[in-house]
Parts: structure tokens; C-alpha cells; sequence
């Protein structure tokens, strides 16, 4: 892995390391990932999603969906954890404001971009929403708000650069605020689907929420190791200081998500309540059971939570490393939120003839390389910031 890294990411020589051949390199290929998602998803809406895309009637919503939550959840949390510094005025987590806030819009954008090719006809919705509000729709709810959330970080993102930190700090006020009403709602567009057993319940807003923040922790510590070593600088201590309570904070937030996981999974054991019980045999015992018990508890939260407390939250090679492995973890959470949730028939238990007990889904290469074309915009976004920005610098180096 250090080797892998130092051979893309520079080790010295300051901002000049990141106009250097391997820092290029990087940003081209993070291009032509994003370019080639771009095409996959312009040839779908040319040839038509049924034909493009693994999604059926039975399992409308794929790999596009849960790559957009994944996306939007990031840059909530990177929005929630940033504010604690800059909005709600706590030291030790001010020096990572300018880069989270900053990696906030790129990562929303990445999934604009991602859901812009899942729905059909993309161009309608900006159109429609104000020409024809529906505002008993969550749908309608989650765009209006989420179009608020990047308008507003745009602005903060653009005060924090000039310098005006107090205008900064409303405008970031009104970020988190309409960011929290986005992502409760998001998770209400879950949790109110009545027919679907998996998802349904009051408890998913509060941990779209609770999983927004824990993903922002990792994001954080994420992004701020690989800018440093881009730009070849060595931490300050208050920037260790800093990334030492965010990964505490993280800790903290895996332990509650752990909490909620074990309680989801008892209440639909317990009882085998009708369509979440065969949904969470799919995950313990059945086709997802590599993805949750690999991906979701060992990737997402048992490692990551261990790393911390093993180091102490002090060691920062150690908690990249955490951190990766938990944004890998929370990708597959998102996952199977969104898929085992629809793989059960509406009417598994009433025995009808020829339909049967789980229906499958599997990615095609349009939704993989619309994915792939996602994370090469969140990485190219990343790596310009780091040059256009000087390294988001706040601090001394």
C-alpha cells in the first residue's frame, strides 16, 4: 500500500509536488475514469436504461442508487463534522474545515452525477421542480433541499477562502441546517415505504443521520492524510490534534451505528416478522451475508473501531488506514440498504406459483463504469482542489 502510494502520490518538494509527473498522472487517469462514466451513462440514456442497466420491475433501484447515497451521506458528514470547527466554534476541529467543506461539494457533485444517469430523463427534474412542486413528495423534498445544501456550501466555501470567517460560520449554519433536513428526509424516503418491511420505521432518518457523521469522520481523516502527502508537507500538531478528536468522534459513532445494526438485526429475527426476516437471512446467512459481515461489520466497523482504539486515535498512518477501510465498509452499507430491501416479493408468503423466494439483482457494466465515472470526478475534484487551493492551507506547516 505505501508503495502504491508513494508511487502516485509525491513525498516532498511542497506545492511543487503537486504539479509533479506522478501527481499528473493521477489527476489524467482520475479524468478518463470520470470521462468514461460520462460516456457509459450518455450511451444509457441513448439506448435506454432497460437495456443499459440491471435494474428490473421487480429491483427498480441498483448500484446508481446506493453509489448516490453513498456520496451525498459523505458529503453530509464531511459538512456535519467541518461545522463543529468553523460554525459551532470548537479549536480542535477548525483546521480541517476549508478541505472537508471544500470535498462536501465535490462529493455531492460526484453523486449528482451519478444519479443524473440513473434517472431517465435527468433534464426534467430541475424543470419540473418548479413548475410543478409536489411537496407531499420526499423526492421532490430531498432535490429542493439538497440543490439548498450545495448553494449554501458553494457560498461558505467561497467566504472561507477570502478570509471572512464570521459570514463563513451563518452561511455554514445554514449548510448543516439544510444538509440535516436533506439527509433525515433522504432517509425518509427509505423509511416511509410502508411495502417495503426492510426499510420501514421511524428509526431511518436518525441513522442516516447517526451513519452521515460517522462517514464524515472517515472522509475527513481520509482526504487530509493523502492532501498532506500530495503536497509533500509534514502535519502540524494541531492538525494531529485535531484529526485525533475527529477520530474519536468517529469511534464514538461507530459504536452507536454498531448499537443500531445489532438492533435492526434482533428485531427482524425475532418473530420472523413477514418480508424483514427473509431479508435479514439474505444478510446473515444468504447471498449478501459476504457483503455484511465482510464489507458492512468487519470493513465498515469492527476494524476501523479497533484501529482507533489500538493507536489510541494518535498514530495518523493508522487511522488512514482505519479510515479507508471504513469508507470501503460504508459503500458496502449502502449497498445492501438499498438492494436487500427489494429483494423480497411483495407476496412471498402467500405461495404463489413460479415466483421466487429472493428475486436477484446484478450491476451491469453501465451502472459499474457510471460508478468507476463517479469516484474518478470525487478523485480528480480532490486532486485539483489540493493545486488550485494551495493545500487548503489554515495553519502552519
Amino acid at each position: 500500500m505505501n508503495k502504491f502510494l508513494a508511487s502516485v502520490i509525491p513525498q516532498a518538494g511542497g506545492l511543487e509536488a503537486a504539479t509533479s509527473r506522478p501527481y499528473n498522472l493521477a489527476v489524467l487517469l482520475s479524468a478518463l475514469f470520470a470521462a468514461a462514466g460520462i460516456a457509459f451513462g450518455l450511451h444509457a440514456l441513448i439506448v435506454g436504461h432497460e437495456h443499459a442497466y440491471g435494474v428490473t420491475r421487480e429491483v427498480p433501484w441498483g448500484l446508481l442508487i446506493s453509489t448516490y447515497v453513498f456520496f451525498v451521506v459523505t458529503s453530509t458528514g464531511l459538512c456535519l463534522v467541518s461545522s463543529i470547527g468553523h460554525v459551532f466554534n470548537v479549536d480542535s476541529f477548525k483546521p480541517i474545515a476549508k478541505r472537508s467543506v471544500f470535498m462536501a461539494i465535490v462529493t455531492i457533485i460526484s453523486g449528482f452525477l451519478v444519479i443524473g444517469f440513473e434517472i431517465e430523463n435527468p433534464w426534467r427534474m430541475p424543470v419540473y421542480n418548479m413548475l410543478s412542486a409536489n411537496i407531499t413528495s420526499n423526492i421532490w423534498w430531498m432535490g429542493t433541499l439538497y440543490g439548498a445544501y450545495l448553494f449554501f456550501m458553494l457560498i461558505e466555501f467561497a467566504l472561507l477562502q477570502m478570509g471572512k470567517h464570521e459570514r463563513a460560520g451563518m452561511f455554514g449554519l445554514l449548510g448543516v441546517i439544510a444538509g440535516v433536513a436533506a439527509h433525515s428526509n433522504l432517509g425518509a424516503v427509505f423509511g416511509l415505504l410502508g411495502g417495503r418491511e426492510f426499510w420501514h420505521g421511524p428509526y431511518m432518518p436518525i441513522y442516516f443521520i447517526t451513519s452521515a457523521m460517522m462517514s464524515g469522520c472517515a472522509a475527513v481523516i481520509f482526504f487530509t492524510w493523502l492532501g498532506y502527502r500530495a503536497n509533500g508537507w509534514k502535519m502540524s500538531a494541531t492538525l494531529e490534534s485535531s484529526l485525533t478528536s475527529t477520530a474519536k468522534l468517529g469511534a464514538t459513532l461507530i459504536a452507536v451505528i454498531m448499537f443500531f445494526t445489532t438492533w435492526k438485526m434482533i428485531s427482524g429475527i425475532s418473530g420472523h416478522p413477514p418480508g424483514k426476516y427473509e431479508a435479514m437471512m439474505a444478510l446473515v446467512k444468504g447471498p449478501y451475508a459476504i457483503n455484511f459481515w465482510v464489507g458492512e461489520v468487519f470493513l465498515g466497523m469492527l476494524l476501523p473501531f479497533v484501529i482507533i482504539l489500538a493507536v489510541r486515535a494518535s498514530n495518523m498512518k493508522a487511522l488512514f488506514y482505519a479510515s479507508a477501510a471504513g469508507i470501503v465498509g460504508i459503500f458496502f452499507m449502502r449497498y445492501d440498504l438499498v438492494v436487500v430491501g427489494q429483494i423480497v416479493p411483495h407476496f412471498h408468503g402467500l405461495g404463489v406459483v413460479d415466483l421466487p423466494h429472493l428475486f436477484s439483482y446484478t450491476p451491469s457494466l453501465h451502472e459499474v463504469m457510471v460508478t468507476l465515472g463517479g469516484f474518478g470526478l470525487c478523485s480528480m475534484g480532490f486532486l485539483m482542489g489540493e493545486r488550485l487551493f494551495r493545500g487548503h492551507l489554515s495553519e502552519e506547516h
